[in-house]
């Protein structure tokens, strides 16, 4: 399943909480193994904004406004994680909370617009993994909700450009088929360009993604980028490429 996410910022209005689009890094070539995401929020707003972005990143989501079908939600639809807001009607997130845990194995990230201290520990202390302030970043929302899927084992990450495939969460990429032996950093770098294929990179982006810092020696890249682009030549075609005076771009050239 391809993903294609699409970036929004909530804010509230005088009127509730709206959205608005903001830019996102191309994402078309990262392919996921889609989760259940139960989404349970009464602002129609967040929950058509919050849906919408997690379809969008290849999920299946199933929104409720209430709580009050939770427990046949968990038997019949099986989530891997719940998205809970605090504020509901009728039973309240840490109700809905307890429910979850006493059912379900399922992650849980609790959505509030009450920022205090008091109420995350609350929610932390009865069961919930992560929790989540509103107003929020969709694209973050979106990678914690991943986040959980990944420590519990069932999102994998696969990045496929032309014949080259990178799994991320086992760390190993393969050409046509055949394993390519990088080090730690090569893969790194050469995940870096294939989540931004067809962009050129400079060597400044490089530095400060792949090693943290923008005051390292330029000559780092030159080095590594040699190095991935020597054994990924061993299996194919160039797809690393240098765009004189500006950077790198990884990308695939038609014959």
């Amino acid at each position: 399943m391809v993903s294609s996410v699409t970036h929004f910022r909530l804010f509230p209005t005088e009127h509730g909480y709206s959205f608005s689009e903001s830019s996102a890094a191309d994402t078309d070539n990262v392919l996921v193994q889609p989760g259940r995401i139960l989404l349970i929020e009464d602002a129609e707003a967040i929950r058509t904004a919050v849906a919408s972005a997690v379809r969008a990143a290849g999920h299946e989501v199933l929104a409720r406004a209430h709580g009050e079908e939770l427990e046949a939600d968990l038997e019949r639809f099986r989530p891997d994680v719940v998205v809970l807001d605090v504020m509901l009607p009728g039973r309240d997130g840490f109700d809905l909370l307890a429910v979850v845990r006493a059912r379900s194995g399922a992650g849980v990230l609790m959505l509030t617009a009450r920022d205090g201290v008091e109420d995350r520990v609350r929610g932390l202390r009865s069961g919930s993994d992560d929790y989540v302030v509103k107003p929020f970043d969709l694209p973050e929302l979106v990678a914690r909700i991943e986040a959980l899927l990944r420590r519990m084992g069932r999102l994998r990450t696969r990045i496929t450009v032309g014949d080259l495939v990178i799994e991320s969460d086992s760390g190993t990429a393969h050409r046509a088929g055949a394993p390519i032996n990088l080090t730690a950093t090569e893969f790194k770098l050469l995940t870096y360009l294939a989540v931004h294929r067809d962009r050129t990179l400079t060597k400044t982006q490089i530095l400060t993604a792949v090693w943290g810092y923008d005051d390292y020696d330029p000559n780092l890249v030159e080095v590594n980028i040699s190095a991935v682009r020597r054994k990924l030549e061993e299996f194919g075609p160039r797809l690393v490429h240098t765009v004189r005076g500006m950077g790198y771009t990884l990308r695939v050239d038609q014959p």
